[in-house]
């Protein structure tokens, strides 16, 4: 019996261009359903450019129900504003599915390039490639999009480890939960 599809959402976090990507998995199957890139408007201010990413992010969520979603987890940059920048759209990226009761599993850059192309300093050029390899069908025009199919991809692969360090963070925290009531 093959397993039942799961539909994944992966995220690549920006807040000038936050790419996101839509695939099923069912096994080692993977299918691309859809991508695109939320780009708020330049001209607003933070608090707006945050709105509109959250909004545009609950549309995707609409409109293809995933069961899961996956975050690529952001860097430090050299530029300390920047960076906060950038940990407040990651922070909205995250909560937007959360919101909507969706799992979010988070991934680190170098995870992510090492499952897609077996190298953990791979170029954007390497993860478009091997995008269009794993998913035949995929239709991304930004870098941010074939990013955010990447993220979905590493997701559908180390899922279940995922899983696994959740369930466990929720054991430790009921049994440290317990140990402060007893007390």
């Amino acid at each position: 019996m093959a397993p039942s599809p799961i539909r994944i959402l992966g995220l690549d976090p920006g807040l000038r261009r936050t790419g996101w990507g839509v695939i099923e998995a069912a096994g080692t199957r993977l299918a691309f359903i859809a991508c695109g890139t939320v780009m708020p408007p330049e001209e607003g201010g933070l608090a707006e450019r945050l709105a509109c990413l959250h909004t545009d992010l609950m549309k995707v969520l609409r409109a293809y129900t995933p069961d899961e979603a996956a975050v690529e987890e952001t860097f430090v940059n050299v530029n300390p504003a920047s960076t906060l920048k950038l940990g407040q759209a990651r922070g909205v990226v995250m909560l937007t599915p959360a919101l909507a009761g969706v799992p979010v599993s988070e991934y680190a850059a170098l995870l992510v390039k090492k499952t897609v192309v077996g190298a953990g300093r791979a170029e954007k050029g390497q993860i478009r490639m091997m995008m269009k390899i794993l998913l035949p069908q995929a239709d991304f025009t930004t870098d941010d999009a074939a990013d955010a199919l990447a993220v979905a991809v590493t997701h559908a692969q180390h899922r279940g480890m995922a899983a696994m360090k959740a369930q466990m963070a929720a054991k430790v925290s009921a049994k440290l939960t317990s140990r402060v009531a007893a007390r």
